[in-house]
């Protein structure tokens, strides 16, 4: 500050005089860095856009923001190759759309959000979106309350090759819907959420155009789902349907599902017209949840054969019928999650039907189902491919059970306990048993000790545990009934009270010599032992009478 050109120059020359000097004593050589003085050589030039375009795909918005700083070329590069945008959708932004997606013009997955509290882009702008984005695939609207069914239609017909469409908290309903559904014939996924246009007496909402290409619909906190009634049905090839807290009666929703391919094949066969025509039904994936939907609901999917992942949650007209159904026909099942909301409608009768007819069984989670031994060995005995269990606020299920689950599931890798009667004889079961289980997380069973779950890590070192054995929480009936079958535990994230392994080999040999005659491991007596032996004797008359 205050320096004269001359005295700016003069410390060059000086700065250029002592790396000379540096370099003819030897300390630097030429030969070992040519590019030395070559301070300002940029090394990315010699890279291709599309290698640099490949770059960018690894980094996130953040770090690509960043980088569309770094030069012109760089701007250039990110610009074209970006085909994911996710937009503040405010009005304030409606002004900039054309430069926005000048730059942007190969975006074909676009996000526009907007806050309860703003005004959001109108019709005009989403027509210009639509007039600017000739490769869009997939859109996802929320809370965008400014856009009409005339703005959703024009974009729809603009916007031809759509393929997913989901929208949440619209103003717009069955007359934009049936736009759409006519004009984006390749139309692939649909999902509805909260749209205020969806009420009663609305219009049908057909399949349109999209009826062959539909494969995914998803109706979410719907006043009127009924509308969408033609949709569902219509679909021929759809093979996930989840319906979640949508109010009226499913169950002859889901009897035209299950009845739509008889119908067609009905003069073609006698004896085994019902058989041959379940198995052309595509469905493959059901969620219920939060339905009023009964037996005769679930008796009719269970014509469709070729389902391998059902969703039964907090639906309390359902029962162990309904679940029967479904097990002696759909013999493919690979997932199932039963929150049975502690109705006891559903309980071992119908677990020991899944066990029965679905060998095929990976992923099971019981919610709120008073499961005993009598199923879970069944289940345990029959389903070898088990890989992931979850049984939460379950008052039956006890140190029996889980010794059960240890003895007999090999292939599991996931164990979730949460809100269960267990103690630490349980956690010493697994100690030895499950020899492929990677993760186990045990929740709200205050009959397992801290120390239990410390002597657990040091048998099984490479199992990631989390347990909260020293918390004392009442709150387990609110986080289920609240959260849904996603709170179970299937992810089984670390959180607090996690044991690793610092804790375990700090541990004194007095703590855990403690647990040890807890669970009178070397005395007279093995409760686990004993449990054992009980189970064998029983194994054999049991597995006769499934």
């Amino acid at each position: 500050m205050g320096q004269s050109p001359s005295a700016a120059l003069d410390r060059e020359n000086s700065l250029s005089d002592r790396f000379s000097s540096l370099s003819s004593s030897g300390f630097i050589s030429g030969e070992e860095f040519p590019d030395e003085v070559a301070v300002y050589r940029d090394y990315t030039s010699e890279i291709p856009d599309e290698c640099l375009a490949y770059v960018f795909q690894f980094l996130g918005p953040g770090d690509r923001n960043r980088c569309s700083l770094v030069c012109k070329r760089w701007l250039r590069v990110d610009g074209w190759s970006r085909h994911r945008l996710s937009l503040n959708a405010q009005s304030e932004i409606a002004a900039s759309l054309p430069s926005l997606f000048t730059r942007f013009d190969s975006v074909t997955k676009l996000a526009l959000r907007c806050s309860r509290k703003s005004i959001s882009l109108n019709d005009a702008a989403l027509v210009t979106i639509s007039i600017r984005c000739q490769n869009l695939t997939r859109l996802k609207l929320r809370g965008c309350r400014e856009i009409s069914d005339e703005g959703m239609s024009a974009f729809a017909q603009n916007a031809k090759n759509l393929r997913k469409l989901s929208c949440g908290s619209c103003m717009f309903g069955a007359k934009a819907l049936n736009v759409v559904l006519d004009y984006c014939k390749n139309l692939e996924e649909l999902s509805a959420k909260r749209l205020r246009g969806i009420h009663d007496g609305a219009e049908p909402i057909g399949p349109g155009a999209a009826a062959s290409s539909l494969k995914m619909i998803c109706l979410k906190e719907l006043v009127n789902g009924q509308s969408f009634e033609p949709l569902v049905v219509g679909s021929k090839n759809l093979t996930i349907l989840k319906i979640i807290h949508c109010l009226g009666d499913w169950d002859r929703v889901l009897q035209l599902i299950g009845n739509r391919k008889g119908k067609e094949n009905l003069n073609f066969n006698n004896n085994n017209n019902y058989n041959n025509n379940s198995n052309s039904n595509p469905l493959m994936e059901i969620h219920l949840e939060r339905l009023q939907v009964s037996d005769i609901g679930l008796s009719a999917i269970s014509k469709c054969a070729k389902i391998e992942t059902l969703h039964i949650v907090k639906t309390p007209e359902c029962s162990n019928y309904g679940l029967v159904s479904v097990a002696e026909n759909c013999k493919l099942l690979k997932k199932l999650h039963v929150d049975g909301w502690r109705t006891n409608r559903i309980g071992d009768e119908g677990l020991v039907s899944v066990a029965k007819h679905c060998p095929n069984l990976q992923e099971l989670v019981l919610v709120g189902v008073n499961a005993t031994y009598l199923s879970l060995m069944a289940i345990a005995s029959n389903c070898s491919k088990l890989e992931r269990l979850a049984l939460c606020g379950s008052g039956t299920i006890g140190d029996t059970e889980i010794a059960c689950i240890a003895a007999k599931c090999m292939a599991l890798k996931k164990l979730c306990i949460k809100g269960c009667p267990i103690s630490d004889v349980s956690i010493e079961a697994l100690g030895s048993g499950c020899p492929n289980l990677m993760k186990i997380k045990v929740r709200k069973c205050r009959g397992v000790s801290s120390e239990a779950g410390e002597w657990l890590r040091q048998q099984r070192e490479s199992i990631v545990i989390s347990m909260d054995a020293c918390e004392i929480d009442g709150g387990f009936e609110a986080s289920v009934s609240d959260a849904g079958v996603n709170e179970t535990g299937m992810g089984f994230t670390q959180a607090v009270g996690l044991v690793t392994g610092t804790d375990a080999s700090t541990s004194s040999n007095g703590r855990l010599a403690l647990l040890r005659s807890k669970l009178g491991l070397f005395t007279g007596r093995n409760l686990v032992a004993c449990t054992f032996r009980r189970w064998f004797n029983s194994d054999d008359s049991f597995n006769s009478n499934l």
